[in-house]
This record gives C-alpha cells, structure tokens and sequence, in this order.
C-alpha cells in the first residue's frame, strides 16, 4: 500500500515532568538551541527541528532494562566515545550499560536523559589499514 500522505517534517518527542531539564540536555547533546513555549520545547540545530519535549506532569521513567518498559530510545553515533560518554554524563545523563567489548573497535554504552529516557551512545572504529 504507497502512502497517500506526504509527511514534511518528523520530530522525536519525549514526555518529561521537568521541560527545562531534558529540553537542556537534549540541546547539549545535540549542539542546538531551545525554542521555549509553555508546556512544549523545541530543540532546534541548525534552525531545523531535531527532537522535542513535551510536558507530561505524571511521567513515569522507565527503569531499563528491569522495570517500567522502555517507550522508546535513540541510537547516537559518535567519532569518540571517551569524549562524548564526558560530555553526556557533565550534561546530566547516567551510565546504565557498556557494552564495549562485543566486537574489536566498537561497541555502545546505555545511559538515561535526566527524564530517565534511555538512549545509546555507538562507535565503530575503521581500521587504518582499510
């Protein structure tokens, strides 16, 4: 079945009792700005909007991976995981999992915005001899 329907622009929203918090943190991750309205923000990189949040005063964190189920999460691909797991963790994320040693020169690490929304840090690193 082909969509009828042309879809012109996608934003990840997250649920957060604390807009200003997760909509900060996910500015600083993403090196973007936010666009503030009461009960909505916006966070915006390049003046494109990439993800936002939206208040939801009774919003439940989800425990991963034990717990209340996890709703959703985003899969970030960083150059360096050292710095990026520092940047994430100075801007209120907290580690839940590493998982470095799957296979040689990748992996990915599991961390909570301060809503407790999972999402995952990734790195791939190429060989020089490639």
């Amino acid at each position: 079945m082909e969509a009828t329907t042309e879809i012109t622009h996608q934003v990840v929203v997250f649920d957060a009792a604390d807009l200003n918090s997760e909509s900060r943190f996910w500015a600083g991750v993403l090196g973007g700005t936010v666009d503030y309205e009461d009960d909505w923000h916006t966070v915006l990189v390049d003046g494109s909007a990439k993800v936002a949040v939206q208040l939801a005063p009774e919003h439940v964190p989800p425990q991963w991976p034990d717990g209340n189920p996890q709703q959703i999460h985003l899969d970030l691909w960083v150059a360096d995981i050292e710095e990026a797991h520092e940047e994430v963790l100075a801007l209120g994320a907290v580690l839940l999992k590493a998982v470095d040693d799957e296979a040689p020169g990748e992996g990915f690490r599991v961390y909570a915005d301060p809503a407790g929304h999972p999402f995952c840090l990734c790195w791939v690193k190429r060989s020089e001899a490639a």
